[in-house]
Order: C-alpha cells, then sequence, then structure tokens
C-alpha cells in the first residue's frame, strides 16, 4: 500500500484526508500536537496496520525527522506528505499578540519549511515522492490587514519554488488553495464554507493521478449561490 504522512492530522482538513486516504487504500501516518485525537483517529482507520500516530510540533526539527523517520521506520517507505499544520488570526494589524503573530508565522511558514527538509532525502533516494502544501485562497489575494495571508502567500511560493528546485527529478509537488473551510480553524464557522471532506477529495484527486502527471494547483472554492 501507498503511504501518506499528514501534518496537522487530528482535526479539520488533515483529518478528513486521513479518512478518505484509507478508504482509497493509503496507509496514514498522523502528526500533530493533540497526542489523544491523534490516537483516537488511529484507531477509527484500522489501528497499526493502517494508521501510526506521532506527536509532531511541526516547528521543531527534531520532530519532523523523527514524523517521517517513524513512517519509513513502520511502513518501509513515504510515497506522499501533507505539509497541513497551520492556523490562523484575526485582520488587524493591532489584533492579536505578537506572540500569536509568531507562533503563526513559525507554523505557517517555517513548519511547512521543515516538513519539506525531512522528507526530501527520502524522496530524492526513491527518485518519486510527492509534496502537497496547504496555502489558501489567501495566498493569492492581498486580504486588508492579514498576516496570515502573508503566511500563506509564502507557502505558495515554497510549493512553486520547490518545484523549479525539483524539476526532473520525478517529485511532485501540488498546493492545496482552500477558500473558507467549516472546520476549528474558526470558532464561528462562516455560514458559506467547505467541508474538510470537500478539501479532502481534493488531495486525494492529486495524488490518484498517473506518475507522469503533476497537478500544480488546486483552487477550492464554495459555490457561490443565487438570490
Amino acid at each position: 500500500m501507498p503511504v501518506l504522512a499528514i501534518t496537522g492530522a487530528s482535526t479539520g482538513i488533515g483529518a478528513a484526508t486521513a479518512r478518505h486516504a484509507v478508504e482509497a487504500g493509503w496507509q496514514v501516518v498522523l502528526g500533530a500536537r493533540s497526542e489523544d485525537k491523534l490516537a483516537a483517529l488511529a484507531e477509527e482507520l484500522g489501528g497499526e496496520e493502517r494508521a501510526l500516530s506521532i506527536r509532531c510540533d511541526v516547528t521543531d526539527w527534531d520532530d519532523q525527522q523523527a514524523f517521517v523517520q517513524s513512517a519509513l521506520e513502520r511502513f518501509g517507505g513515504l510515497d506522499a506528505i501533507f505539509a497541513n499544520a497551520g492556523f490562523g488570526a484575526k485582520r488587524g494589524f493591532l489584533e492579536e499578540s505578537v506572540e500569536h503573530w509568531k507562533a503563526m508565522i513559525d507554523t505557517n511558514v517555517y513548519g511547512c519549511a521543515l516538513t519539506i527538509r525531512a522528507a526530501l532525502p527520502h524522496f530524492r533516494e526513491r527518485g518519486r515522492g510527492h509534496f502537497l502544501l496547504t496555502s489558501s485562497v489567501a495566498g493569492r489575494l492581498n486580504l486588508p490587514g492579514s498576516l496570515y495571508s502573508a503566511t500563506k502567500h509564502a507557502v505558495t511560493a515554497m510549493g512553486h519554488s520547490l518545484r523549479a528546485e525539483l524539476e526532473d527529478s520525478g517529485i511532485r509537488v501540488t498546493l492545496i488553495e482552500p477558500g473558507m473551510v467549516a472546520t476549528p480553524f474558526f470558532a464561528d464557522p462562516p455560514r458559506r464554507a467547505l467541508d474538510a471532506d470537500d478539501v479532502a477529495r481534493a488531495v486525494i484527486y492529486a495524488l490518484e493521478q498517473p506518475p507522469t502527471v503533476e497537478i500544480n494547483e488546486i483552487l477550492i472554492r464554495p459555490v457561490r449561490k443565487g438570490a
């Protein structure tokens, strides 16, 4: 079975992607800081034969290395990794604490880069692999007062830069760019939003293309209903 590792896997898009991946015949390695939620999800997905849960703070290089190494030791390889961990902030440059800002930048940008760095040697050795990075519609737009948007612009740039570095390597890179998603990301879920399952299906679509096909970006938005 192919193996997919997912950061930010305990809830929302990460958990939904894990469920869809197992249903599609993948083994999954689940990473997040919430050990109890991860363990419960791994059990739901079939236990150690199909799912491995590993505590992983994506801003910690040792955790990221251990996350990838655990996948190699348990399942013998790694076919794809989904750098999905992230969180947001209120808009406005006088909003939130500076500590919140730093934690968000560290998680959304530095954490994504560490996930790439941890998995890349294995993918290069195999001559194949697939990086999926959670960016956002916010990574394409200039949202007023949004430092979160700036972090997602950074992830988008990182994805394109990584793809350029890996040209002719056999390693694929896909940016996943959802609009608003009704997940724990929002304290008050928006009225018109995607479900986490909507994004998860897009991830599986990108993963299951033939090796000769690379989906560069998937921009996913809820339908704008008429009056």
